[in-house]
């Protein structure tokens, strides 16, 4: 061989070699996945109830199976309380924060909105929508809630340090004040 087909021949050989080791390392691991006796993948699903009792399964994982169908109960509570108490503004905000918590916020705002409908005027519905909608970067649609709610109760702390963090979020330097006191 002479020194040009040295120089095309090794990238090539080089070339094949990482194939053929690439394909003997992906299928390897595949090995422990099928037996001779049983050749094929299972398919069979294992109930939440029997994945928590299973001696297999680590301690962090159960942690986290059992936390997913316990929100998961906590949140078909919630709602179920909702539906025959649509007014019930503290379970609106548990069910909300269970939403934020699962990066949801749109589902969080209409569960707001629909207490809303009935208790137009709460000032922890209104302050809880203004959060989530500041968490969304709708900076404007916020302050216009905070404000909404401060006509309300001018004195609300909650809502001027909340219109405050808003207005700070989006860059304006204006400053929501406390009334004076007489």
């Amino acid at each position: 061989m002479n020194s040009h087909e040295n120089r095309v021949a090794a990238p090539l050989l080089s070339f094949r070699l990482n194939l053929v080791l690439f394909a003997v390392l992906s299928v390897l691991p595949l090995g422990g996945c099928a037996r001779w006796d049983n050749p094929v993948l299972s398919v069979k699903e294992t109930s939440a109830p029997q994945l928590l009792g299973a001696n297999q399964i680590n301690a962090a994982t159960r942690q986290r199976i059992l936390r997913a169908v316990g929100e998961d109960a906590q949140e078909r509570a919630l709602r179920d309380d909702l539906k025959q108490h649509p007014g019930n503004v503290d379970a609106a905000i548990r069910l909300t924060k269970a939403l934020v918590a699962q990066k949801r916020p749109h589902e969080a705002l209409q569960v707001l909105d629909n207490v809303l409908v009935v208790t137009p005027d709460n000032l922890r519905a209104l302050n809880a929508k203004a959060v989530i909608l500041d968490i969304e970067g709708r900076h404007d649609a916020a302050q216009e809630l905070y404000r909404q709610a401060l006509e309300t109760n001018p004195e609300n702390q909650m809502l001027h340090h909340n219109l405050n963090l808003s207005l700070a979020f989006e860059g304006k330097s204006e400053q929501s004040t406390l009334p004076q006191s007489r």
